[in-house]
């Protein structure tokens, strides 16, 4: 039998990597490991795709034709046309992993849809991220099937967006291989922390954090907050908070920091905080739990679906709870030592191998669904 020829949309491993990303690096490498595909990638940009080559597994081959991401995007949200082959060449399925899939002559269409931000909260979306319902909605008018990283998001896509149930596939990402130990968490970041990892954005809720650290510092005098992710568009009300916060100079903001430092970091932290206000699924308490580290999350979104009775889980907004989780996990060495056995055992629930098996079997139902 052939090998199902699948092109891949990759431009998430370009610069600087966030969730998507590395969903993109642990399904593609897992689904080339896997083997029975032949695997393209091709990123919508027009500089950055000459780099892509170096950024993925053995066993996916590069596309490296220019695709002029703006343009493109602007053009699919309201019309079927250019195809994918253009760029690819005859393929089976093409999987946009990050809410835009192109039309295509022949091949069956998948876009991951991560999360419904842009409808659910569209105060907390961009500009460039209020499209994406929009191409959604146009791939589901083309046919095309939805993956999402949870239940919870299936649900709301075919909520929010009318889709066929029947064409909305959930499947769980792995949890990230953590690098040996080798890096350190760097200048400024010592004594016990709390631990934030993210994108400084709206959806994230660090200023709740910072005021429920702020409520519990003076009970845990050589406490710190650490907060890690690159800068987005919650920078300012993130800062307002440190700068009101009677504990601001125990907040060390580090920007953002590469998978070996992410993972010095976590190795080295009392206790991970994931405010998040929405989420579609959750890497990091997943990454968190696999290294042994609790976690005081919300019960935004998909996080209850993905964390189970791993974490302790606060409502989303609740400063004055969230607070008390901290300290409650801080202070009490027994429930840490439970919360870390249970987070190893629901991290262990979730591998990339999980994935790409999924993956796979989506992209072979598409192709016997018309």
């Amino acid at each position: 039998m052939n090998a199902l020829r699948v092109a891949v949309d990759a431009t998430a491993l370009l610069g600087e990597r966030t969730g998507v990303g590395t969903f993109v690096a642990g399904a593609l490498g897992a689904l080339a490991a896997g083997g029975g595909l032949d695997l393209s990638a091709y990123a919508l940009s027009l500089r950055g795709r000459t780099a892509l080559a170096a950024l993925l597994p053995a066993g996916v081959r590069a596309l490296d034709r220019p695709m002029a991401a703006g343009a493109l995007l602007r053009t699919w949200a309201r019309a079927d046309t250019p195809p994918i082959e253009w760029w690819t060449g005859p393929v089976d399925v093409v999987h946009g992993t990050n809410f835009c899939v192109p039309p295509a002559r022949g091949a069956r269409q998948i876009v991951t849809v991560h999360d419904l931000t842009p409808l659910r909260f569209p105060e907390l979306a961009t500009g460039a991220t209020r499209i994406f319902p929009t191409l959604v909605r146009r791939a589901l008018a083309r046919g095309a099937h939805v993956h999402t990283p949870s239940a919870f998001v299936a649900a709301e896509v075919v909520e929010l967006l009318g889709a066929d149930p029947e064409r909305v596939h959930p499947v769980h990402h792995g949890v990230p291989v953590q690098p040996a130990a080798g890096a350190t968490a760097g200048p400024g970041v010592e004594g016990p922390y709390v631990l934030a990892l993210g994108t400084v954005e709206p959806r994230k809720g660090l200023p709740d954090l910072v005021a429920a650290f702020d409520a519990i510092a003076g009970a845990f005098p050589e406490l710190r907050l650490v907060v890690a992710g690159p800068d987005g568009w919650g920078v300012e009300a993130f800062q307002t908070a440190v700068d009101r916060s009677a504990a601001s100079s125990r907040v060390v903001r580090v920007g953002y920091v590469d998978q070996a430092r992410a993972a010095a970091l976590l190795r080295g932290a009392a206790v991970l905080a994931f405010p998040s206000l929405y989420e579609g699924f959750g890497l990091p308490p997943l990454e968190a739990m696999a290294a042994g580290v609790p976690v005081v999350a919300t019960r935004a979104g998909a996080l209850p679906e993905v964390l189970g009775d791993a974490a302790c889980l606060v409502p989303p907004g609740d400063r004055e709870a969230l607070g008390e989780a901290l300290a409650h996990v801080l202070g009490d060495d027994e429930v840490r030592a439970g919360m870390v056995a249970r987070g190893r055992e629901q991290a262990a629930r979730f591998s990339w191998e999980q994935c790409a098996a999924g993956l796979t079997a989506l992209y072979r139902q598409a192709l016997e669904v018309h």
